[in-house]
C-alpha cells in the first residue's frame, strides 16, 4: 500500500490495486471503515480506470463489458422509440431531439440524453406516506450535473448528494469535454471521455464502493443492473414498473 500510494508509474499502481483488492473489499464491507476507503486508497482520485478494474475483479470481463456492448446498439434505440409514446413535455422533447441527433443540435450530449430518457420511463416513486415523490427533472440532478468549463467544482462538491453522481464539464451541455464521478465530496476522473463510458463507470462505482442507489433513482438503477448487466437477476427486488419496461424493451423492434 505504501508503494502504491507514492508510485508515479500507473502500471505499478494498477498492479498493487489488484494485489490489495481483497483487503479493500473487507474495508468497504465493514460499516465502521467503509467511509474511509478513498482515504486509504487515494489513487482512485488520480488514476483513471481503477473503478473498472475492481468491478471486473468482482464480476468478470463479460459482465463488465455488457453496458458498452449492448447500450448503444440495442437499448438506446428501443428506449428512444418507447419514450415517443409517453406524454410529451418540453423536457422530454428536448431529450428526444438530443438523443437522436448529433451533439451540435441537442440540449444535452446525445449519449447522456438517451440515458436520461430511461429515467423518464422509470421515474422516481415515493415510498410510504412520509416520503414525498420528486419530479423526474429533480431526479436527473441526482444522476448527473453540468458544470461550465472554468466553473467552481467546490460548489458541486458541497451541494451534491453523497451517492455517486456524474459531473459533466464542458462549454455547453451538448459538448462535454470531461467527466468525473463525485462520491462523498471527492472527485474521481473517468477513464474514457464519452457519455456512455462515463455512465458505465458511474454505475460500477456503486458496487466497487458498496454504495446504495439514490432512492429517487432506485428503479432506474435496478433496471440497468438486472436488464443490462444481468447482475443478481431473480434475487434483487424489482418493482412492477421495472419488469414491465424490461419486457417491453426486450421484445420490441426498432
Amino acid at each position: 500500500m505504501s508503494v502504491m500510494r507514492h508510485s508515479t508509474d500507473m502500471k505499478v499502481v494498477k498492479e498493487k490495486m489488484k494485489v490489495t483488492f481483497q483487503h479493500r473489499q473487507k474495508v468497504i464491507q465493514d460499516p465502521a471503515t467503509a467511509s474511509s476507503v478513498l482515504d486509504l486508497f487515494p489513487r482512485f482520485l488520480d488514476t483513471p480506470g481503477l473503478i473498472d478494474q475492481d468491478f471486473t475483479m468482482l464480476f468478470g470481463e463479460e459482465v463488465s463489458g455488457k453496458f458498452l456492448a449492448k447500450w448503444p446498439t440495442f437499448f438506446k434505440p428501443r428506449i428512444i422509440k418507447d419514450c415517443k409514446n409517453l406524454s410529451q413535455s418540453t423536457e422530454l422533447d428536448d431529450l428526444l431531439v438530443s438523443a437522436q441527433g448529433d451533439s451540435d443540435e441537442g440540449v444535452w450530449d446525445c449519449e447522456l440524453a438517451a440515458i436520461l430518457l430511461l429515467l423518464h420511463l422509470l421515474p422516481p416513486t415515493s415510498k410510504g406516506r412520509k416520503s414525498s415523490k420528486i419530479s423526474t427533472s429533480d431526479a436527473a440532478h441526482h444522476l448527473m450535473k453540468f458544470m461550465k468549463v472554468g466553473g467552481s467544482m467546490e460548489t458541486f462538491l458541497k451541494a451534491g448528494p453523497t451517492q455517486p453522481f456524474l459531473l459533466c464539464v464542458g462549454e455547453r451541455k451538448n459538448i462535454i469535454q470531461t467527466f468525473y464521478i463525485v462520491l462523498d465530496q471527492k472527485v474521481i476522473p473517468c477513464v474514457t471521455q464519452t457519455g456512455v463510458a462515463a455512465f458505465d463507470e458511474l454505475f460500477k462505482a456503486h458496487f466497487v464502493f458498496a454504495v446504495s442507489y439514490d432512492e429517487a433513482l432506485h428503479n432506474f438503477y435496478t433496471f440497468i443492473q438486472t436488464t443490462v448487466y444481468g447482475i443478481d437477476v431473480g434475487s434483487v427486488k424489482e418493482s412492477p414498473r421495472v419488469r414491465e419496461i424490461r419486457a417491453r424493451i426486450l421484445h420490441s423492434t426498432v
